[in-house]
């Protein structure tokens, strides 16, 4: 699976054209803030090996049928969980 970004990862809200007087309002900062942010967390997602190997994981279609098929049997309580997770650690 390979990731590619599609566009110009520098241009951001702050390129939009300009639509009234309030150029500089603390909503449109912060709004440009949110986007850039937003922007940068998802190209460090793609860049991340680690992400790249889970969402090649989780997309494989033999471990979408595995999930699927899954059923009541294999779900475990949160105090069994708790009980089992102590013993392990001892």
């Amino acid at each position: 699976m390979h990731i590619t970004t599609i566009g110009n990862a520098n241009a951001t809200a702050a390129n939009a054209p300009v639509r009234g007087p309030s150029t500089a309002s603390a909503e449109s900062a912060r709004i440009r803030s949110d986007v850039d942010a937003a922007r940068n967390t998802a190209l460090s997602a793609l860049n991340n090996d680690r992400f790249r190997v889970m969402l090649e994981q989780i997309t494989d279609p033999d471990a979408s049928g595995a999930l699927a098929t899954m059923n009541s049997e294999n779900v475990v309580d949160f105090s069994t969980a708790l009980s089992r997770y102590a013993e392990n650690s001892k």
